[in-house]
């Protein structure tokens, strides 16, 4: 189970958008990498095509899921992320810092 999925809401703990918070779009485990909307905008030029306007886009670019940590579903703080089992037996997340379960 990966402690940061498509969905959370993560805060950047490092970089140019230090403090910013955003949601993960998508994460790309092998690269240790996430993509977050807002976070680690990159403007690219692009080649007009059919289907594609040509210019200058903004996009997001990854992020490494170590400047990353997951915001605390309390007060949208930095926490680390622990692994519970429940009396059912599923193994969920949970917020270290607040002790809450992370939906997800």
């Amino acid at each position: 189970m990966q402690k940061i999925k498509k969905g959370d809401n993560v805060v950047v703990l490092a970089g140019k958008d230090k403090g910013r918070t955003g949601e993960v779009l998508r994460v790309m485990p092998k690269d240790d990498k996430a993509v977050v909307s807002g976070i680690n905008q990159v403007r690219r030029h692009q080649k007009q095509s059919q289907s594609q306007e040509g210019g200058i886009i903004t996009k997001e670019a990854p992020i490494h899921l170590s400047n990353l940590a997951l915001a605390d579903p309390k007060d949208g703080k930095p926490t680390r992320v622990g692994f519970q089992t429940q009396k059912d037996g599923t193994k969920v997340r949970v917020a270290k810092r607040s002790g809450e379960v992370i939906n997800g």
